[in-house]
């Protein structure tokens, strides 16, 4: 494991980012992560022999940046072109859907229905679903903010767009609101490394994810 740890923690410590805007993946505070992403990073550490020092960031594109700028050694990002073209992505270890909210007398009934003239649709800046939407659709505007559902509320959009579990919280909390049952994607999570570790060590951490 000696070149592998030199690799992937050329520092000796493991700096994993997570991302706690997700809470399918990690929850908790930057002084108490917990979830799956944070397992993850864990046992790879201990499989390599070295520490895991946890950054704990609110958006995936931050912890993006993270791994790209050299302050993090891999973290957890929804498989993306735009971000595999910079990044290594093992294979996927969790599949979760992207869906959309509407106000109750909405006439969105299908993702078909949102890609519109005159369709708003609020988005997290930088999420996954941000990425994919910005490549798919060609007549409704997206409106970008720290919080998809946020902008969806302060400027009165037509659509949001999220996971499917805090969405579906969100309108359980919200009468005059509704999920669009149907998915408009799918989101494939993986573990990320920079690209020159994932050379010189091609699968290995992909072994790791799926064991």
């Amino acid at each position: 494991m000696g070149d592998l740890s030199a690799d992937l923690a050329p520092t000796g410590v493991l700096r994993a980012a997570i991302n706690l805007g997700n809470p399918v993946l990690a929850h908790g505070t930057a002084a108490d992560p917990g979830g799956v992403t944070v397992d993850l990073a864990r046992e790879v550490g201990a499989r390599l022999g070295v520490e895991v020092e946890l950054s704990c960031f609110d958006a995936a594109r931050k912890s993006f940046e993270a791994l790209t700028s050299g302050a993090a050694d891999l973290c957890f990002l929804a498989i993306e072109p735009a971000r595999a073209a910079e990044v290594a992505f093992t294979a996927p270890y969790v599949v979760i859907e992207g869906v959309y909210v509407v106000p109750d007398g909405s006439p969105v009934r299908s993702p078909a229905d949102v890609d519109r003239a005159g369709v708003r649709v609020g988005v997290k800046q930088g999420s996954a679903y941000d990425l994919y939407l910005t490549r798919t659709l060609s007549h409704a505007t997206i409106v970008r903010g720290e919080d998809g559902i946020a902008v969806f509320e302060e400027q009165g959009l037509e659509v949001a767009a999220g996971i499917r579990q805090p969405m579906t919280a969100y309108v359980a909390a919200h009468p005059g609101t509704r999920v669009v049952e149907e998915r408009f994607m799918q989101i494939q999570q993986a573990v990320a490394t920079r690209r020159t570790a994932a050379r010189r060590r091609s699968g290995s951490c992909a072994t790791w994810s799926r064991s």
